[in-house]
């Protein structure tokens, strides 16, 4: 699981049956910024979200072969998922 920002929503004018009613949002992955490093070009993911993120939100995201297991039994043909939204991040320096 790995932190990423959303930035943007994705409509679809023809898609899977297995999508009807999601919620696709774009997201860059968050993590190189935690780390006070310049993120490099932005990797941009497209990944399911049930839980209403909206642009800007900090989210943990499933990916790979986990993305699809909140769908079981059903198949859904997803590579990224929204875990979570990330209320508040507190990082602590080591002394």
């Amino acid at each position: 699981m790995q932190l990423y920002q959303v930035n943007g929503t994705v409509t679809l004018s023809r898609a899977h049956p297995s999508f009807q009613g999601a919620s696709l949002k774009t997201a860059e992955a968050y993590g190189e910024r935690l780390l006070g490093r310049k993120a490099n070009e932005p990797d941009l993911v497209v990944l399911w979200d049930d839980l209403g993120a909206s642009e800007g939100s900090i989210i943990a995201v499933s990916d790979g072969a986990e993305a699809a297991q909140p769908f079981r039994p059903s198949q859904k043909p997803v590579d990224a998922y929204n875990a979570a939204i990330i209320d508040e991040l507190n990082i602590f320096p080591n002394p």
